[in-house]
């Protein structure tokens, strides 16, 4: 599958940020099923040192219908969490958008609802700085 227009932005955002990418995608085994999550990243935080792991998946929503982009990244966040938790696995799962995306769409009520409902964990890119803005947990 073809990586997202901003893919590129966000792993240089992260890497900015500290984070050191261990996977660009990330395999992940969902019963039967093998699954590609676009980025796993991982940081050591002081002063325990203990380390945080990350999957990342990338979306840019910059189609015709972002509820229907919306629909179908929460399908693959709820399956990439799924998976995190069936194997057992040590990650986060957050959903990269770039900022004009979040400031267009993100504050709309049904999107606030759905956030909350599937407990979306976000982080917010500026793409033309390669720079994370927010993360939303």
């Amino acid at each position: 599958m073809a990586k997202d227009i901003i893919h590129v932005a966000v792993k240089q955002a992260l890497i900015k940020d500290g984070w050191t990418i261990v996977a660009d995608p990330y395999p992940l085994q969902y019963a039967e099923f093998s699954l590609r999550a676009d980025l796993a990243a991982e940081r050591t935080s002081p002063p325990e040192a203990t380390v945080r792991r990350l999957i990342v998946e990338v979306k840019s929503f910059v189609g015709l219908s972002f509820i229907h982009q919306f629909q179908q990244a929460i399908g693959q966040y709820s399956m990439y969490r799924d998976a995190i938790e069936l194997n057992g696995l040590d990650y986060e799962i957050y959903l990269a958008v770039s900022n004009e995306a979040y400031q267009d769409n993100f504050h709309q009520t049904a999107v606030q609802n759905s956030i909350k409902k599937h407990d979306l964990k976000l982080v917010v890119v500026d793409i033309d700085g390669e720079q994370v803005l927010i993360w939303i947990n």
